[in-house]
């Protein structure tokens, strides 16, 4: 089994729901986000539009991160889901220049509540909890969800069902389906990490 994505861009309205529901479920810190969309203007007058190209960890499987961490903080699981073990991190950061893909973040800072000067409400107290101070973070496709069954938050949310998950080893899977019947591509190929998210439209 090997856990991947596909993402549909004909799909994908930019409505950043992905990113939004993400920082929520994951409780990330203000400025740190491990779903997000780029949105970019193509074109002229009066032929202009909009392109979303959503992002997030690639969970490569030849995963640089991986083989760069010195502590082995960095893992990649055997169902492909590249994981961070905060008690193994050491903050060297070398994941994060081994990463192509800008998909890692370290807690560089003591987290402020979105509303400072109110101080932090329940759920941020919770959440920034799960943060230490020096350690790298990043999407682990919602380990904790696929554990029990359940898709990553960033796919059941998606309004335009522009995400699907599943597995990549199963050709009868709808991911495997997908990508047997699209054109498909990964970004950044020549880095030769084989990322597990993969985009078509």
């Amino acid at each position: 089994m090997r856990y991947g994505m596909v993402i549909n861009l004909k799909r994908c309205i930019g409505c950043d729901a992905c990113a939004i529901a993400c920082k929520q479920a994951n409780g990330t810190p203000p400025g740190t986000f491990w779903s997000h969309v780029i949105h970019k203007e193509v074109g002229k007058f009066p032929n202009a539009k909009v392109e979303y190209t959503p992002l997030l960890c690639m969970h490569c499987e030849n995963a640089p991160c991986v083989t760069n961490c010195p502590t082995g903080a960095s893992i990649k699981e055997e169902n492909g889901i590249v994981r961070v073990l905060a008690d193994k991190c050491i903050g060297c950061k070398q994941c994060i220049v081994a990463c192509p893909y800008q998909a890692r973040w370290f807690m560089d800072y003591k987290a402020k509540g979105y509303f400072p000067s109110e101080g932090f409400t329940d759920k941020e107290k919770a959440d920034y909890g799960k943060f230490e101070l020096g350690k790298v973070t990043k999407c682990d496709f919602c380990w904790e969800r696929v554990q029990v069954g359940e898709d990553p938050i960033c796919v059941q949310i998606c309004p335009a069902t522009a995400r699907i998950f599943g597995d990549l080893d199963d050709p009868q899977s709808e991911v495997s389906q997908l990508l047997h019947h699209n054109e498909s591509k990964q970004l950044v190929p020549e880095a030769g990490t084989n990322p597990a998210v993969y985009y078509i439209g």
